[in-house]
């Protein structure tokens, strides 16, 4: 049989290591998947992204980092000690014989499947904060990846000073390196509250939060214990716009008042980090009682890939859940326990604690975060981006308006997007490629939840009813130099411009010259593929 020499087929792939169980994540989840998985004899490496680089993060990834980073955070070396400190398990770990990787980004995971069949295994690309990368070969993955915010266009939103409040939380609590002194908070959802909480405790002053509805989002119980921090909670508000000069944020406009502050928080509704499953493959559905769109889990925290599970924030978020990380910490246990049966091995040592494991009573967080899309959608001036990264304003996005660096006009006048885009919900997927909004060097990360609800919005359907735009791999923006292989087969090498839409990519391999040039192929004959 004869191989088109543009394929992968008869290629192989650089393997670093092979691994038999591969955590993502040094959350609560992650630390105790990894003990687990290494008590029961497994060969374990976890992975965390943690310090993410100052480049990084000023591009908000993999969080709403908003330009709230101190100088500090430049000093990786002191970065990485004070992650040691505040979690001190990893030095366990490692004293236990886990291989930790941490600054190192897990920017793919691929699973042999349909169209992937040719790979040695299931492999896992890596990218650490000195540059490179590389392929693991792994058995079994847990992935941990944990939550971060929505984003919320409104004037001055793309300051430096306005960022997600997990971010804000990570940067206090994880690197001690919290920017911001002064902030206001919008949204109660209880993980807004419990953040509220972690940072009035490192020391910054909440002047207020911000809620949209006539009442918060979060129990009684939860809100109650802020009103006892002295922190006024303002029903019935909403954004209207940042003030803000060279200098950063100095105040927040509302719909009734005016409020001096250094930083502006989002707390809308935490976001499970799904990226790295979906672009595997996993299938996800939406789950408001589990905080938006998640993984289709069966026991044990599997996915519909064999080998990969999902627990903590990224296998869904509720209110109990965010209180009480022994919940997450059971997760990672059990789907460690799960991983390690797969192999064959020994199985952990018997009954988990009684922990509440299921979501909470219905809360609708589909129709909270279209609610708050909606109050500032009604006063959203055109010079305001919801895509930051790509300048796309809000009705560019709602009329499916081309760039406007194209200089062109759109050439359909849709009443709906329904029209335009045929039957069914709209395709948030087929908008992003007419307009651009979400392919951006964030990737997405600020826009697409906003941007899901403005459609839901725009047609009148539950937030639910409409799809994220998708991801794919790699998940972390990369550049060419870092995703490029230490070493490479040289049969890849030799059909480089095939990859990268050349003339030839088009042309059956059999009608190419052995000695090929781009100028010796007819730019008059229809090319046809296989």
């Amino acid at each position: 049989m004869t191989f088109d020499p543009r394929s992968v087929a008869g290629k192989t792939l650089d393997i670093a290591s092979r691994i038999e169980v591969l955590v993502v994540g040094a959350g609560p989840a992650g630390l105790a998947a990894a003990k687990q998985a290494i008590d029961g004899g497994a060969t374990v490496m976890l992975v965390d992204e943690n310090p993410v680089p100052f480049e990084t993060m000023g591009e908000s990834v993999p969080q709403l980092w908003g330009g709230l980073m101190g100088g500090q955070i430049r000093n990786r070396n002191a970065m990485t000690e004070r992650m040691l400190e505040a979690r001190p398990e990893l030095a366990d770990l490692f004293e236990a014989g886990v291989d930790i990787r941490l600054g190192t980004a897990c920017w793919g995971l691929f699973v042999n499947h349909a169209n992937l069949n040719w790979m040695p295994g299931s492999i896992a690309g890596l990218a650490d904060v000195d540059g490179g990368s590389q392929l693991i070969g792994f058995d079994q993955a847990i992935v941990a990846t944990g939550r971060r915010d929505m984003g919320l266009a409104f004037h001055g939103w793309d300051q430096p000073g306005v960022g997600g409040i997990s971010a804000a939380a990570t940067l206090a609590t994880l690197y001690g390196a919290l920017e911001g002194k002064a902030a206001v908070v919008l949204g109660t959802t209880p993980e807004t509250l419990l953040s509220v909480i972690d940072l009035v405790k490192a020391g910054v002053t909440i002047k207020a939060i911000v809620e949209q509805g006539d009442h918060p989002f979060a129990d009684a119980t939860l809100v109650a214990r802020i009103k006892a921090l002295g922190i006024p909670i303002l029903t019935g508000e909403t954004v209207r716009g940042a003030d803000f000069d060279t200098s950063g944020i100095h105040g927040i406009r509302l719909r009734d008042t005016e409020i001096a502050c250094d930083s502006i928080l989002l707390g809308l509704g935490a976001v499970p980090v799904i990226d790295l499953l979906q672009a595997a493959g996993v299938r996800t559905i939406f789950d408001g009682s589990r905080g938006g769109f998640v993984p289709v889990l069966g026991d044990a925290g599997s996915t519909t890939l064999a080998n990969v599970r999902a627990a903590g924030d990224c296998a869904g978020i509720w209110g109990t859940k965010s209180a009480d990380e022994r919940v997450s910490r059971r997760e990672g246990r059990i789907a460690a326990d799960a991983a390690l049966g797969a192999l064959g091995k020994e199985v952990g040592s018997g009954q988990e604690p009684p922990i509440a494991t299921v979501p909470d009573a219905a809360l609708d967080i589909g129709f909270y975060r279209k609610q708050w899309v909606k109050t500032v959608l009604e006063t959203l001036r055109d010079d305001v981006p919801v895509c930051q990264c790509e300048d796309v304003w809000a009705h560019e996005i709602l009329e499916v308006h081309p760039p406007r660096y194209l200089n062109a006009e759109a050439r359909v006048e849709p009443k709906s997007l329904t029209q335009l885009l045929g039957e069914g919900p709209p395709n948030p997927d087929q908008v992003k490629r007419l307009t651009r909004a979400g392919m951006g060097h964030c990737q997405g990360r600020r826009c697409r939840e906003q941007v899901q609800a403005m459609l839901a919005l725009q047609e009148n359907l539950e937030l639910g009813a409409v799809s994220l735009a998708a991801y794919r791999s790699p998940v972390r923006p990369l550049s060419l130099r870092d995703l490029s292989p230490a070493h490479e087969d040289p049969a890849m090498a030799e059909q480089w411009d095939s990859w990268f839409g050349m003339p030839r990519q088009w042309t059956p391999h059999w009608e190419i010259e052995k000695r090929y040039t781009v100028a010796s192929l007819s730019r008059e004959t229809d090319h046809v593929t296989e």
